[in-house]
C-alpha cells in the first residue's frame, strides 16, 4: 500500500520537482539539428550537479547516463550517444534527480526544428492526455480512473497507448506503488489518497500499441517504427484537484516551447 507524503515531505520533494523542471528546460534549450543526444546527457548531468543533486538514473539498475534520450521511434530508455539530431526527429529527454534525500523524475518530447503535421498531432495530443490524467489524480477515485482519461483522450485521435509501461508512485524510492497504467476503467485499481505522490506518464505512438526490447536490454521501440511521444509530471494527489510538483513553465510560454 502506498503511504501518503507528510507536508514536509512534500515540500522536499516539491523543491526536487523544480529542480528537474528546470534541468528539463535547459536540454530543451540544446535541442537542435546537428547536436548529439550524448551532448543532451552533458548538460543535464552537469546542470543537476552543479545545482547540488545527483542523477538518479545514472547507475540505476547499470542504466549508464544521467537522462533517457529516447529519438523518433524509441519509446523511453533510449541511451544519450553520438547519434546527431535531425531537422523533423523527435527526442524525449527523460530526467530524475535526486536531492535532499527524495527523487524528482519529469519527461518531455521535444520537436527538433520543424516536424511534419501528424508528429506535431502526437505531441499535442499526448501532452493534453497527461494533463486529462491529471485531472482524475483526486483523492477517492482509482487509479483506472487516471488510466482511462488518458486512453479515451488518446485513442479519440487514432493514436495508442503503450500498454508494458506506465506511471508510479515515487517519494525516497523512484519507483514507489502504486502502478498508474495510461488506460484502465473507471473504477478500478488501487484506490488514490490525499498526500500520494505519483508520476503520470502517457506513451503514446502514432501507430500500433506494439512495442520490442532493444537488445541492449534497456531501448523500449514501437513495433511499426512509428514515432512515439511522452510527456512526465509528478503530482500530489489531493482532495477536489491534484497539486503540481513539476511543471513545464520553464520550457514552454503559451503552450509553446520557449527557447
Amino acid at each position: 500500500m502506498a503511504r501518503p507524503k507528510t507536508e514536509e515531505e512534500i515540500a522536499l520533494m516539491r523543491e526536487n520537482a523544480i529542480l528537474v523542471s528546470r534541468t528539463l528546460a535547459e536540454v530543451g534549450k540544446a535541442v537542435a539539428p546537428g547536436v548529439s543526444t550524448a551532448k543532451l546527457n552533458k548538460v543535464a548531468e552537469d546542470f543537476i550537479r552543479d545545482n547540488g543533486a545527483i542523477p538518479s538514473f545514472l547507475g540505476f539498475e547499470g542504466f549508464p547516463a544521467a537522462i533517457c534520450a529516447s529519438v523518433n521511434d524509441v519509446v523511453v530508455h533510449g541511451f544519450p550517444s553520438d547519434y546527431i539530431l535531425k531537422e523533423g526527429d523527435i527526442v524525449t529527454a527523460d530526467i530524475g534527480t535526486l536531492y535532499k534525500g527524495y527523487n524528482g523524475d519529469s519527461a518531455y518530447t521535444f520537436p527538433v526544428g520543424e516536424v511534419d503535421a501528424k508528429t506535431r498531432k502526437l505531441l499535442d495530443v499526448t501532452k493534453a492526455s497527461l494533463y486529462k490524467g491529471i485531472e482524475a489524480a483526486v483523492a477517492g477515485n482509482r487509479t483506472g480512473d487516471i488510466g482511462y482519461a488518458v486512453q479515451s483522450y488518446v485513442e479519440s485521435f487514432g493514436f495508442s497507448v503503450v500498454r508494458e509501461l506506465e506511471g508510479h508512485g515515487i517519494g525516497r524510492e523512484m519507483h514507489e506503488a502504486p502502478g498508474v497504467p495510461n488506460y484502465g476503467r473507471r473504477g478500478h485499481g488501487p484506490r488514490l489518497i490525499d498526500g500520494m505522490t505519483i508520476c503520470i506518464e502517457p506513451m503514446v505512438n502514432a501507430g500500433s500499441r506494439s512495442v520490442y526490447l532493444d537488445r541492449n536490454g534497456w531501448a523500449v521501440h514501437t513495433a511499426d517504427r512509428s514515432n512515439s511521444a511522452h510527456y512526465e509530471l509528478t503530482v500530489v494527489v489531493r482532495n477536489g484537484k491534484a497539486e503540481l510538483l513539476s511543471t513545464f513553465d520553464f520550457i514552454e510560454k503559451d503552450g509553446k516551447i520557449n527557447f
